[in-house]
């Protein structure tokens, strides 16, 4: 498969947004393409912390023994001067450790998060979810946010969460 750039401006609440063409042998696709990144301590490298404004899927989810819905604000195809794009979201979340005041990164970990599209294959119920809590307090009215966790994702699709470890460890691909 290979990609060519569109040239299409796209807005939103995310790093990168590129608009392109993703080829396949037999097709086509317009995408567009969000990527976005953050860097935690280590010792969080489990989860990325998401706003509504950077998913597509309805978060599912018990929260304070509560049945918890809200929808992403992304739509799960953009439609831009009657052309439609199949959104594609990319989070890359850097690890680091605090060794001597200074900031070290330890690994790298790349996960693709599901289109809503595909929302009854991987957050079909409350208790079937690949969110958990977000790092928001609901009591002081601050805005909502899902920790996307890459186990519970890895673990529905291996090849949508990888983890790039730094020298001296060896990346391997999760098919």
């Amino acid at each position: 498969m290979g990609v060519a750039k569109i040239d299409q401006r796209l807005f939103g609440k995310i790093d990168y947004k590129r608009a392109r063409y993703l080829f396949h042998p037999d097709y086509a696709i317009r995408q567009a393409l969000f990527v976005d990144s953050k860097a935690e301590k280590a010792s969080g490298q489990g989860t990325a912390t998401l706003q509504t404004s950077q998913f597509l899927m309805t978060v599912r989810q018990i929260r304070a023994e509560e049945k918890i819905e809200v929808e992403g604000n992304l739509p799960k195809i953009l439609t831009i001067r009657d052309t439609n794009y199949i959104i594609t979201t990319i989070f890359v979340k850097y690890n680091y450790e605090q060794i001597d005041n200074c900031n070290k990164l330890k690994s790298i970990t790349i996960a693709a998060v599901p289109n809503g599209l595909l929302q009854e294959r991987y957050n079909p119920s409350f208790q079937d979810t690949i969110w958990i809590a977000g790092r928001n307090a609901p009591s002081r009215e601050e805005v909502f946010r899902a920790r996307l966790s890459f186990s519970r994702l890895k673990s529905k699709a291996a090849w949508r969460v990888q983890k790039i470890l730094l020298f001296p460890e060896n990346f391997v691909w999760n098919n």
